[in-house]
């Protein structure tokens, strides 16, 4: 387990954001605790147009590259368990195209986490061997088209849950 950070650190902007606008510093899974943050995020974008929504979550992973990396080398340690920033935009490439509903909510965040903490082959596999900011975002990115996967296929079977 890593050190507990500083709350000190949400005075650095870009740190603010890696650390998921303080959900990173909980103590126990920061990443449910980033997920759980994602969700009032996706609720302000949720009625963009869809590609506008996919320019939007674009954005934010390629920002979330230099952001994590910022953080992992301001913390000295690559991919600590409290940058979350990865988590939000995992669950935002989960949401696109869902459905409006709370149902839909929550089931995309139940498979987010499941995909981000289970890290199936190949999310396992990115995350062991690709680093940098690019590294912490990529298996999040994966683990969210995972879940994203599933969700439409819910929605597809599913369609009135």
């Amino acid at each position: 387990m890593s050190e507990p950070l500083s709350p000190r650190l949400l005075r650095h902007p870009v740190d603010l954001l890696a650390l998921g606008f303080g959900s990173g510093l909980v103590p126990k899974a920061p990443g449910t605790a980033g997920t759980l943050v994602a969700i009032p995020v996706f609720l302000l974008v949720q009625t963009l147009a869809w590609p506008a929504y996919l320019a939007l979550t674009a954005a934010l992973f390629l920002a979330g590259i230099a952001i994590c990396a910022h953080t992992a080398t301001r913390l000295g340690v690559h991919d600590h368990p409290g940058i979350v920033w990865d988590e939000i935009v995992g669950y935002l490439v989960t949401m696109t195209l869902a459905p409006a509903g709370w149902t839909w909510i929550a089931i995309g965040f139940v498979l987010f986490r499941f995909f981000d903490v289970l890290k199936p082959w190949p999310i396992r596999w990115f995350d062991r061997y690709v680093r940098g900011g690019f590294g912490i975002m990529l298996d999040d990115l994966i683990a969210g088209l995972f879940a994203a996967g599933v969700l439409q296929l819910l929605v597809m079977y599913f369609p009135t849950v």
